[in-house]
């Protein structure tokens, strides 16, 4: 386990077309998506939507973030996971990273 919770928060669009696709999709996450994403210590993962937005948080555990992205990013599971959630994702800003859907949200405040 690394040195306590880390708190992240990410938005992104949502094509107003996919919408319901997605609302659908994640009724029922893939077992291995989520024994996946548990391995790499991310807990207390939540997508919120509003309208067209979507905010994700999650708490991370471990000890090396960046690694263990890149596992979740490594697993074929997920992977295809993804081949039919990101169609369904508008990235909002313009200066993202190409390839890069989902944007940091910086906290300001939290109340432990």
């Amino acid at each position: 386990m690394g040195q306590g919770i880390e708190r992240h928060a990410l938005i992104v669009g949502v094509d107003p077309r996919l919408r319901e696709e997605y609302l659908r999709l994640h009724a029922a996450v893939w077992p291995q998506v989520e024994a996946t994403l548990s391995a790499c210590n991310v807990t207390n993962y939540t997508i919120f939507v509003r309208g067209d937005l979507l905010v994700a948080y999650y708490e991370y555990t471990g000890a090396d973030h960046d690694a263990d992205m890149a596992r979740i990013g490594e697993d074929p599971v997920t992977r295809e996971w993804w081949t039919r959630t990101d169609p369904c994702q508008v990235p909002l800003f313009a200066d993202q990273p190409a390839g890069e859907r989902w944007a940091p949200l910086t906290e300001v405040w939290h109340l432990p």
